[in-house]
């Protein structure tokens, strides 16, 4: 009986003591924000950009202030450039962008999950994809023009060609890096090879998939300038093209920075649906 009653404030204590939750150290980048640093980059390197310029450390030719720059976008949206307005310029290189990549998702999607799932299929297409995806897009675009004309057709098949390689591969290595234990765990569950596929395998390599097509439309995006060489009368990369010919530094920035803010708008929109669709992604 002494040895209870003398256990028990003992006991009592450590009821009293409050728990402590130790919280595991973080690896990599982390889960805080990055915006601050990424704000404060780009005004350093806008700054940097301005001092450069109004020093003359540069030539004005080749270097205009940012307010120049600034200054030419109003211009160019109040009248236009090459015979066309600026939403002119900008409707004409996204039509080909989406389209080009509405194509190259709706064909490199399927075909990168049957690469990852039958060898077959690998066997027979990994060949001339990797033949001619580390081709650059302008090695190609003369045939382009032999095959296809000067119209939207080569230049959107341009674009496709470039975007295609991307969304198909990392579609088949979302597949070929998905455990095989989920598989074997579903198989146990009596799981048929459709609920496999819709539950197990599609799920494990959508991430991987929208990486890819984020990086899909980087390309798409690069390679923009080189499809509107193609005859254009309107686009942004032949706006940029035409700019340069006749030293135009000024509008030549404007392209790059139009190019810059819808590459960037088509980056936000696809991590978003990686939030929603993938909110697992990195957590486990």
């Amino acid at each position: 009986m002494s040895d209870v009653m003398q256990a028990s404030p003992v006991a009592a204590q450590r009821e009293n003591r409050q728990v402590k939750l130790v919280k595991m150290a973080g690896f990599g980048a982390g889960e805080r924000s990055t915006v601050a640093i990424s704000v404060a980059t780009a005004l350093a390197i806008l700054l940097l950009w301005w001092l450069v310029a109004a020093l003359g450390i540069v030539p004005h030719l080749f270097l205009p202030r940012p307010d120049e720059v600034l200054t030419q976008i109003g211009v160019i949206c109040r009248d236009g450039y090459a015979g066309a307005s600026l939403s002119e310029h900008v409707a004409a290189s996204l039509f080909r962008i989406v389209v080009a990549a509405l194509i190259a998702i709706s064909a490199g999607i399927p075909l990168g999950l049957l690469m990852g799932l039958n060898r077959w299929a690998k066997g027979v297409l990994d060949a001339p994809i990797e033949f001619y995806w580390p081709l650059p897009p302008l090695s190609y675009l003369p045939l382009m023009i032999i095959w296809l004309g000067i119209g939207e057709t080569s230049k959107i098949t341009l674009l496709v060609l470039a975007m295609f390689a991307p969304i198909c591969l990392s579609a088949q290595a979302g597949v070929r890096s998905l455990p095989i234990e989920r598989v074997n765990a579903a198989r146990s569950l009596g799981a048929s090879r459709l609920q496999l596929f819709i539950d197990i395998v599609l799920p494990s390599a959508l991430p991987e998939i929208l990486t890819g097509i984020r990086i899909a439309l980087g390309v798409g995006w690069s390679t923009l300038v080189a499809a509107e060489l193609i005859a254009s009368t309107r686009g942004i990369g032949f706006m940029i093209m035409s700019a340069s010919q006749f030293l135009a530094t000024d509008v030549v920035f404007v392209g790059i920075a139009i190019i810059a803010a819808c590459a960037f708008t088509f980056s936000a929109a696809i991590r978003f649906l990686e939030t929603y669709l993938v909110p697992w992604k990195g957590k486990l």
